[in-house]
């Protein structure tokens, strides 16, 4: 026992130590990573952004960072499949809590996230996400968008977001156009992964279709991928319902007809030639979920997105 910790969240010495807490008890951070507001030393940054005043049907991604930080700590003491590394001994992570919001005050939501998005990125550390509804990825897109420049979005997703609004709505289905029109993302090397809705603008971004996604091959979808991006800097976000409600049922707008997550996380495993500069998964929704099975595609899918991060910085040592 006297190798073995318990909130391992709090009680961590240092940034890039192992957590051995069970699995059933200690603090729930993200895998375990220490619960900090102190940034100095981080290479990555793990934040919640409680948030689901934008759904269009079904309520509950406030309580997905919690879901998915629960989901979490089955991973957080072992070598992390498929990328057979220690993630957290090669790469420092921290949990930073919460985007601080006013429930009752919708209208400074978009200005609270980015303005503490900001911070985070100011830091240098890669910032993780966890949702939120889908609209959180609009001021946060924005903020990374503000320090590299525009962005080529690479969304798996069964919405292709892109419905046009007046600029003051909230509303999760709008933050592609918007994006586009202000010239936050880059069309032409942005593409989306699973769609299976239609909107009435692609505004000239790639589409692969939930269709052909079930007729390809992972490894032919990641290389469309990385060969569309074509090496810009990139915004990786993962929209949970991109998977079969038979993978992810806790979720605000289901669609059924979907990938299986065994193909997505897949998909993802190729991507490390990708310049990911900042990332999320949004829309896991607790109250329709059944025993934790979309946090853990969420939490999963966030591991992947670190494991993807490490592989690039150890790549360019």
């Amino acid at each position: 026992m006297a190798q073995k910790s318990i909130d391992h969240a709090f009680t961590a010495t240092s940034l890039t130590s192992t957590a051995t807490d069970p699995t059933f008890a200690g603090a729930l951070s993200f895998m375990r990573r220490r619960f900090t507001k102190d940034l100095v030393g981080a290479d990555a940054v793990v934040w919640g952004v409680p948030f689901d005043a934008a759904t269009s049907n079904r309520p509950g991604t406030r309580f997905g960072p919690q879901a998915i930080r629960r989901a979490s700590a089955i991973f957080d003491n072992d070598p992390q499949y498929p990328f057979n590394r220690e993630i957290f001994a090669e790469m420092a992570v921290i949990d930073y809590g919460d985007c601080l919001l006013d429930y009752g005050n919708h209208q400074e939501t978009p200005a609270a996230i980015e303005r503490q998005a900001n911070t985070i990125l100011h830091s240098g550390a890669f910032m993780l996400t966890l949702g939120g509804d889908h609209y959180v990825t609009w001021p946060i897109v924005k903020a990374h968008a503000a320090r590299h420049g525009p962005l080529a979005l690479v969304q798996f997703d069964a919405h292709q977001d892109t419905w046009l609004d007046d600029d003051r709505r909230i509303d999760h289905g709008s933050f592609v156009a918007r994006a586009v029109r202000d010239g936050i993302i880059d069309a032409g090397r942005s593409i989306q992964i699973g769609i299976r809705t239609h909107a009435p603008e692609d505004f000239g971004i790639r589409i692969l279709y939930g269709h052909q996604v079930e007729e390809m091959s992972a490894a032919e979808i990641a290389s469309i991928v990385i060969s569309h991006t074509n090496g810009a800097p990139v915004y990786l976000t993962f929209d949970i319902d991109c998977l079969d409600p038979a993978y992810a049922p806790g979720t605000g707008t289901p669609v059924a007809g979907g990938p299986s997550s065994a193909k997505i996380l897949s998909v993802l495993q190729r991507l490390h030639q990708l310049d990911i500069r900042g990332a999320d998964v949004v829309e896991v929704s607790p109250p329709y979920d059944h025993a934790d099975i979309s946090a853990i595609a969420g939490a999963t899918v966030a591991m992947y997105m670190l494991g993807l991060r490490a592989e690039r910085r150890a790549a360019a040592r």
